[in-house]
């Protein structure tokens, strides 16, 4: 029943990523926090909503482009990470929800062509008002039942991964976060680049930074 819950959840939050609203709540730091609280366990959810915000940021879903599914990347990750309490169960579950963003962007863009197809040609005789409507909120609806799918098999898969491996796992709790911050930082390192290298941006990303652990610190 529980990941009944944590689908209907993904599907929710994968509607804000491009078809209702777009008001940041599928952002990997909102969808952890959300995700870590339906399950009992907000700080989990923060910490991985961090750290793949991290990865994430360098992802845009604007236009036709594919991107991973960083909403749910997130699902997954903290629903995976909060079945065993374990050093390995955040990075093994941060691991399969990165993956399983692949999956999730590969399923975005196999439903956009299936859209296209719903959608008719403006020269056909049998559109008319009402059919527009119906056809946008099908395609709404099929997204929703795409993010709640995705997210179903890939937190079943994850945490069956995590419960397998996440004993196995030989190193400790705080390296093993270290490790994870250190791909964030690659991936914050890449996105400096392409809006023109740090010396343009510094004075931008050091007062981010410092705002962000105050609020972190205070709020």
């Amino acid at each position: 029943m529980e990941l009944l819950y944590i689908g209907l959840l993904g599907g929710l939050l994968a509607l804000d990523t491009t078809s209702v609203g777009q008001f940041m709540f599928s952002r990997p730091l909102v969808a952890g926090a959300v995700t870590g609280w339906v399950l009992g366990d907000l700080s989990l959810g923060l910490t991985i909503g961090v750290v793949l915000e991290t990865y994430m940021l360098v992802s845009f879903p604007s236009g036709g482009a594919r991107f991973p599914d960083g909403t749910t990347a997130t699902v997954v990750a903290v629903a995976a990470a909060s079945v065993v309490p374990s050093a390995g169960a955040l990075p093994l579950a941060v691991g399969a929800g990165l993956f399983w963003g692949q999956v999730g962007g590969w399923s975005v863009t196999t439903l956009r062509k299936l859209n296209g197809r719903l959608v008719p040609e403006s020269s056909d005789p049998s559109v008319t008002v009402r059919r527009v409507p119906l056809v946008q909120l099908s395609s709404v609806l099929l997204d929703f039942l795409r993010g709640v799918i995705v997210t179903v098999v890939g937190a079943g898969l994850g945490r069956l991964v995590v419960s397998a491996l996440a004993d196995s796992w030989p190193l400790a709790e705080a390296p093993s976060l270290g490790l994870l911050v250190v791909g964030g930082a690659v991936s914050v390192g890449i996105l400096l680049h392409d809006l023109g290298g740090f010396r343009k941006r510094r004075v931008l990303f050091v007062a981010g930074l410092a705002l962000g652990i105050i609020g972190a610190r205070f709020l």
